[in-house]
């Protein structure tokens, strides 16, 4: 036990403060995520509201029919490219005049990728909700936009939340790809280590347990969300 001590815990991260590269990793991870999962929210939630208020309007007008055509052309292009892609264009392409930083640079990437499959979550969302709503609140004096916002998508988030946990998770575990960029995101942090010390087992399974304990943590707090809000509809 004192070898393996010895040969691969002290070697690997305690050894010249090694496992500062795999907090200072999970940290930028961490702050990727969140700000991409807000940011895809955000876009993916304004998408699902023109989609589908294209779709239900009889005759909609042609501002609204060019804003879903370009909805329509963001969601094909994002969801039938690979993220590691889209990050490269993001760094190599979009920002290589100016360098807002390469935190950034990830954080747009993901957020615009994250968008389009939070775009169809939502979409679904609302499409499952009773239109006896709408018509509710319309009937009420709302506005279109007062009732989508106050009435139809607080129920479609609901409806909905499970399929954002999984997008959030999913998204977390995208970001491994940001080393592509020279990033020090958690993976390249492990492989930072290896590449010293020339040993991948110790790192890489370090790495894969703090995603398991992050993932589990994530989980955990949305079935709480999701108690909650099945208590407040009692």
């Amino acid at each position: 036990m004192a070898e393996f001590w010895n040969l691969h815990i002290v070697k690997n991260f305690i050894s010249e403060n090694r496992w500062q590269y795999l907090l200072s990793g999970l940290q930028n991870t961490l702050i990727i995520t969140l700000c991409a999962l807000a940011i895809g929210l955000i876009l993916g939630a304004l998408v699902a509201i023109v989609r589908v208020t294209t779709d239900k309007a009889d005759h909609p007008s042609f501002g609204l029919r060019i804003l879903d055509l370009i909805c329509r052309f963001y969601l094909t292009v994002i969801r039938s490219t690979p993220v590691m892609v889209q990050l490269l264009i993001c760094y190599f392409v979009i920002f290589v005049a100016w360098d807002p930083g390469k935190v950034l640079v990830a954080i747009f990437a993901f957020g615009f990728n994250s968008g389009a499959y939070v775009a169809e979550i939502f979409r679904g969302g609302i499409m499952s909700i009773d239109p006896g709503q709408m018509e509710a609140g319309r009937s009420l004096g709302m506005s279109y936009w007062q009732t989508m916002t106050q009435i139809i998508l607080p129920q479609a988030l609901k409806t909905v939340l499970p399929s954002l946990c999984n997008e959030g998770i999913a998204l977390l575990k995208e970001t491994s790809v940001a080393g592509y960029i020279g990033l020090a995101e958690l993976t390249r942090g492990a492989m930072q280590i290896s590449s010293q010390t020339f040993d991948y087992f110790p790192p890489l399974i370090a790495v894969a347990l703090i995603y398991l304990v992050v993932v589990v943590i994530l989980t955990q707090l949305v079935h709480i969300l999701e108690r909650r809000l099945a208590q407040s509809e009692r």
